[in-house]
């Protein structure tokens, strides 16, 4: 029998609700203070839009120092029938470091039972595991670089707004990109579509840095994971963070309200192999008009 959205939501605020009673300290769970009454407001009259996908934060005490370690969770609205976005950083980790942490979480998570909750578990992991990361921060740069020579896996997302227009926030996405050395696009108007690509790490620490603090209407819509030997710039699509903007369609009298022409997008995707991400997108099948 299929699992509903009203189920999995009614789930996760169970478990939210448990991990609040567990971590009662100030500072323990970061939550947004209408995230819990918007979400038990759309349980009562499941009849209008989606509350925002549920997100907070968990920090940990590692190890007799007690290291803080931060878990960032981001909860799709299916929930635990599909697996959670899950990102651990901590300042005691350099990047290499918080990348292999959070691979292995990713893999730990994986391979728990679908459709149970699994925060706790995830807390718990981070705990008892950590450390060993934490450790190898501390040894040279080039002792730890020694270390690392392993397979890497080219992370791709793909993330869709509502609509992309203030400056400020355009300059925020591709500041962004540059520093974490993502390739990828940002479509300006509306629809606002971004895609990133390269180490996972990154394009998680990217997702989290540009979603904080408040930019709701933003969904992470697919994600792909190519495994290479060597170096990850291999099986990228892009060569750079491009800024893409379209002819506006139509003509609506409003500054800054207008609709890209997702025709020249469509070409635009086939173009990096990519056109089946349309229909993941908009949730339709895109065609081009014949020329």
């Amino acid at each position: 029998m299929a699992v509903t959205v009203q189920e999995c939501l009614e789930l996760q605020l169970l478990e939210v609700e448990m991990l609040l009673s567990m971590f009662p300290k100030k500072g323990e769970i970061n939550l947004d203070e209408d995230a819990v009454p918007g979400m038990q407001r759309y349980l009562r009259n499941a009849d209008g839009a989606l509350p925002p996908q549920l997100e907070y934060s968990i920090t940990i005490d590692v190890g007799e120092t007690k290291v803080k370690v931060e878990l960032q969770v981001l909860l799709p609205h299916m929930y635990p029938q599909v697996a959670p976005q899950l990102f651990a950083k901590s300042n005691a980790l350099r990047r290499q470091q918080q990348l292999r942490l959070n691979t292995h979480l990713a893999s730990h998570i994986s391979s728990l039972n679908s459709g149970e909750v699994c925060i706790y578990e995830a807390v718990q992991w981070v705990k008892e595991n950590s450390l060993p990361y934490l450790e190898d921060s501390k040894v040279s740069s080039e002792s730890a670089s020694e270390e690392v020579v392993i397979k890497e896996t080219l992370h791709r997302m793909w993330i869709y707004s509502h609509h992309i227009y203030r400056q400020e926030l355009r300059k925020k996405i591709f500041d962004c990109a540059k520093k974490l050395n993502l390739t990828g696009f940002c479509l300006t108007g509306k629809p606002g579509v971004i895609c990133v690509e390269g180490l996972r790490a990154s394009c998680e620490e990217f997702w989290h840095a540009i979603r904080y603090p408040n930019w709701k209407h933003i969904s992470c819509k697919h994600v792909e994971n190519i495994e290479t030997e060597g170096s990850t710039d291999n099986p990228r699509l892009f060569r750079a963070f491009e800024d893409l903007q379209f002819q506006a369609h139509g003509d609506y009298g409003l500054r800054n309200d207008y609709h890209m022409d997702l025709g020249q997008f469509l070409e635009f995707l086939k173009q990096h192999q990519s056109g089946h991400i349309f229909q993941i997108l908009f949730g339709v099948e895109g065609k081009l008009s014949d020329k």
